[in-house]
């Protein structure tokens, strides 16, 4: 099998990192940057995220597997000390492959159109003042938005920007996306729905902003800004990613110990 790692660079994930070559080494794990099966991450969920922004033109081929070096993650099935176990693992079983929804964003500009693709989430704000877009679904005028920005959030990705902006936490075996507002101005004069918007695979949304606006855009942990934005069109992406699953870790028992706690 070839693998592919990846740390955050930490003291501790460095450690690991080098553990888990010697190990892997030792049980005829081929080391394999350029075209893995399996993409280790050792570090936290933000390592993983850069993990999936390097191989995601790979993901018909690849699946993803996370170390976490702090408190459990997300996308981290296995803790510091369990290593030496994931290695023999890999070595000698064949993971199940779970997969989960991404979000796919279409950015037009005058120049043309920009793709991407998002594991967590696609936000968007005005780098001055309030953020003001005409938003469509399906193609059909829905609201016109004014307040800080606008989230949209894969499943997987709900738990996190989204949730706190007031979303729903949404299982990752729905393909579906979620638009959650950040402080919109609703009075007599301006109104929008206030509520998460969930549009499940075959609809999509277009946020129409003012093309003279600076926009802050954010995909995942990539951050950037961008003038003469004509349309952004967000839809659930036709690719998945893959996470190779050696024992069962359920959803929602990540986020009971996430946000409540072991009972």
């Amino acid at each position: 099998m070839k693998y592919a790692l990846l740390d955050r660079g930490d003291k501790l994930s460095r450690e690991l990192a080098e553990q888990f070559r010697s190990l892997a080494n030792a049980k005829g794990l081929e080391m394999d940057e350029a075209s893995p099966e399996i993409v280790v991450s050792i570090g936290g969920d933000g390592t993983l995220l850069q993990a999936f922004h390097r191989f995601k033109s790979q993901l018909d081929r690849v699946s993803f597997i996370g170390v976490h070096t702090g408190h459990l993650g997300f996308y981290a099935d296995w803790q510091k000390g369990e290593i030496s176990q994931l290695v023999d693992l890999m070595a000698n079983s064949e993971p199940r492959l779970i997969q989960y929804p991404l979000l796919h964003v279409v950015i037009t500009t005058a120049e043309g159109s920009t793709e991407y693709l998002a594991l967590n989430e696609f936000s968007l704000k005005s780098v001055d003042g309030t953020f003001v877009a005409a938003i469509q679904i399906n193609d059909v005028p829905f609201e016109t938005f004014r307040g800080d920005g606008i989230v949209i959030s894969t499943p997987s990705g709900s738990t996190g920007y989204n949730k706190s902006l007031g979303g729903a936490v949404i299982h990752p075996s729905l393909e579906a996306l979620q638009l959650a507002e950040m402080a919109s101005i609703n009075n007599r004069v301006y109104r929008t729905l206030g509520s998460p918007v969930i549009l499940p695979k075959h609809h999509h949304c277009d946020i129409l902003p003012d093309a003279e606006d600076e926009l802050a855009i954010g995909i995942d942990h990539l951050v950037m800004q961008m003038s003469g934005v004509t349309s952004i069109l967000c839809k659930v992406a036709d690719n998945k990613i893959s996470f190779a699953r050696h024992r069962p870790f359920p959803f929602w028992n990540r986020v009971r110990e996430a946000f409540i706690g072991s009972p």
